[in-house]
């Protein structure tokens, strides 16, 4: 079984996710840490449990959910995993550092390995399918595990709402198609893990997110 454990990372409040199992290898998803208490606070945790970083992977590249990419590749040696439209369709980290007025820029990290539909992405005894969930972002993914009962989404889905889709690249449409494809289509008692806020579940947002609701 995979362990979820979450960190609220920047002044984005943006979720960090951590997952592991008995192995103790380990996946690190979306890393916003952006100060030298969060990153002391991620690395702590990873040594305390004798966890080995296997991937670093990005649900989209928004400027919140990679902060702590150039952190962990200096520390870890770990290049970041992305979807390709992404990488050819937002602007770099340092040019949405500066739409945002951001005090300090994040710094870009190479993209070395394109995440694809399907794929399955592989640690310790664990794996995940990546769901390809374009809109929020042009190259927006999510990560599944069927075994465990749980998807992460970034910023596609989230309790209650959707992703923003007036950034580089966003549209509605296309969101909440891909919602209905890939992420509502999974089990009812599938655990959503989303960029921001509390997770749900999908029978909940199948239920309840007024972006779904069918009259």
């Amino acid at each position: 079984m995979i362990t979820v454990k979450t960190f609220e990372f920047n002044f984005f409040q943006e979720n960090t996710y951590l997952l592991y199992d008995e192995t103790g290898k380990a996946v690190l998803i979306d890393c916003g840490c952006s100060r030298w208490q969060e990153e002391q606070e991620l690395s702590d945790f990873i040594k305390e449990n004798k966890l080995t970083l296997k991937h670093l992977l990005c649900t989209h590249l928004h400027m919140d959910h990679i902060m702590g990419n150039e952190y962990i590749y200096k520390t870890y040696g770990l290049t970041p995993e992305a979807h390709k439209a992404d990488v050819e369709n937002l602007p770099s980290a340092e040019a949405q550092s500066r739409r945002f007025n951001l005090p300090v820029p994040v710094k870009d990290v190479p993209i070395e390995k394109y995440l694809v539909g399907n794929e399955v992405i592989r640690f310790g005894d664990s794996e995940l399918t990546v769901l390809t969930v374009p809109g929020h972002s042009p190259g927006s993914v999510a990560f599944y595990n069927r075994k465990s009962g749980f998807v992460i989404v970034g910023d596609a889905l989230f309790a209650g709402s959707i992703g923003r889709t007036d950034l580089w690249g966003g549209n509605q449409e296309v969101l909440i198609a891909a919602i209905k494809d890939k992420l509502l289509s999974l089990p009812d008692d599938t655990i959503v893990y989303p960029g921001h806020g509390p997770a749900t579940s999908v029978s909940t947002e199948r239920l309840n997110n007024p972006f779904f609701i069918i009259e």
